[in-house]
């Protein structure tokens, strides 16, 4: 994620949720990194569900628009 504001990513998260909170989380990862981010989630369930190829091309030509954030 370029041009990532930690700060910026608080104050809109804290404008749209109450917390704490149940949050979901949602990434798309390549194949080969899939245990890294299980890890983060020791305590949790995590589901993983494979991308069309379609899916990941939006969003590769999303992350080049400057202060665009994927959620």
């Amino acid at each position: 994620m370029s041009n990532f504001s930690e700060k910026d990513f608080k104050e809109k998260l804290e404008a749209t949720h109450k917390f704490p909170a149940l949050y979901m989380f949602k990434f798309i990862v390549p194949e080969s990194k899939t245990g890294e981010v299980k890890a983060l989630f020791p305590l949790n369930e995590v589901n993983v569900k494979p991308s069309s190829d379609a899916i990941i091309g939006v969003y590769e030509k999303a992350k080049r628009i400057e202060g665009i954030m994927a959620l």
